[in-house]
């Protein structure tokens, strides 16, 4: 056969044009993320600023370079161990509420499990009937937890709504699967870790997290249950800028009154923390975003 060689075409350069539809979408997108990014530089940009320049105003760079916030925040005593139980209990608090209520979540997703919508049910109204804090108070100090870090980790590990959240994600996952592994010889433990796990990651890092987010912004139960000077090692670090917060808004008022330059106010100290606070849960989202994808299932099951 006679090959007949083609001539090659020449490559058309097609110049972008822009609609005005396009234009719009993009300005819509582009102040939409500048209304999510913008808080964050706003605190970044006021926690390097001056008092006096803060009451004037910042919005866009700092005014007046300083780092006196940061450095009166450095000279709270035990700082440095209570960034340490901070990361302790958001990371040992996170394993445990992933661990407890993803294993909870498969038990009532079993179809064979006894007294099933009891159960459940039971979980649920945890929701929505609550017997109070002195009760809970009550429990925590007769049970021992009064004064120890497993109060920061054990009263979360199973919380009704993580459990719902991956009873419905397990409830989708093909029953063929676990009835496969259960022909193979395979047990409750080992089915979990080795079937239902790998296919949940989307809802495990969702509930990942949900659950540092909260260890890591909480406060209230140091502020209850860590009370002495033998907890004082305890403290975690939310709690120790809680505590500093309040005690510079009336050094900066004893100061104001009596006429004397103030070099960290309330708001700028409160700029820093805040800024110091949320970054380390923003280095969290961009790692687990990645699990965020759906059609995991896809081809789980060959039909």
């Amino acid at each position: 056969m006679n090959t007949q060689a083609t001539a090659k075409q020449p490559k058309i350069q097609q110049k972008a044009k822009w609609t005005i539809h396009e234009v719009v979408i993009c300005v819509i997108v582009g102040l939409f993320a500048f209304m999510c990014v913008y808080p964050l530089w706003y605190i970044f940009v006021n926690s390097f600023s001056t008092p006096a320049a803060v009451n004037r105003g910042v919005f866009l760079i700092p005014i007046d370079f300083t780092t006196e916030a940061y450095g009166e925040m450095m000279k709270i005593a035990g700082i440095g161990s209570s960034i340490w139980i901070a990361f302790a209990r958001t990371i040992t608090g996170t394993c445990l509420t992933l661990a407890c209520s993803s294993f909870a979540a498969y038990l009532l997703a079993n179809k064979d499990l006894p007294t099933k919508k009891l159960l459940y049910r039971f979980f649920i109204i945890t929701m929505y009937v609550n017997a109070g804090f002195i009760p809970y108070y009550l429990t925590i100090s007769n049970i021992g937890l009064k004064n120890n870090f497993l109060v920061y980790i054990l009263p979360t590990a199973v919380q009704a709504y993580f459990l719902i959240l991956i009873k419905t994600y397990i409830e989708g996952i093909p029953a063929e699967l676990t009835e496969a592994a259960e022909i193979d010889g395979a047990g409750i433990l080992r089915t979990f870790w080795q079937i239902i796990l790998p296919l949940s990651k989307p809802i495990i890092a969702t509930i990942a997290v949900f659950a540092a987010v909260n260890q890591w912004n909480a406060w209230s139960d140091d502020m209850f249950f860590m009370q002495g000077r033998k907890s004082a090692s305890l403290h975690c670090l939310q709690y120790l800028l809680y505590q500093k917060l309040q005690q510079n808004a009336v050094n900066t008022q004893a100061g104001a009154a009596a006429g004397a330059g103030v070099k960290v106010s309330n708001s700028t100290l409160r700029m820093a923390m805040s800024f110091v606070t949320v970054v380390p849960i923003l280095c969290v989202y961009p790692y687990m975003q990645r699990f965020f994808t759906k059609g995991i299932m896809l081809g789980a099951v060959k039909g």
